[in-house]
C-alpha cells in the first residue's frame, strides 16, 4: 500500500463508485466518516488540478518574458 491511496471515481444513475488502491467500494457502503474524506479527496484533487493549470500558465509566461528580455538585450560576441 503507498502512503497516499490513489482514488478514482464512478457514477452512474444506480450506484457510486469509488476505487482506493485498486479495490472498489459502493459509496453507499461507507460510513458517514469515510464519505467526508471522500469528498475531501474530491475537493482537494480539484484544487491540485486549479494550481497545476495556474502554474502551466505562469511558465508559460515566463518564457515569453525571458525570450523578450533576451530580444532586447544588447548582443554580446562569446569569448
Amino acid at each position: 500500500m503507498t502512503d497516499q491511496p490513489q482514488v478514482a471515481t464512478e457514477q452512474n444513475q444506480a450506484s457510486q463508485s469509488i476505487t482506493i488502491d485498486g479495490v472498489e467500494y459502493q459509496l453507499s457502503d461507507l460510513s458517514e466518516e469515510a464519505r467526508a474524506q471522500v469528498v475531501n479527496l474530491r475537493v482537494t484533487d480539484q484544487e491540485i488540478a486549479k494550481v497545476k493549470q495556474q502554474l502551466a500558465i505562469y511558465q508559460t509566461a515566463r518564457a515569453a518574458y525571458a525570450r523578450s528580455l533576451s530580444e532586447k538585450l544588447p548582443s554580446k560576441q562569446a569569448h
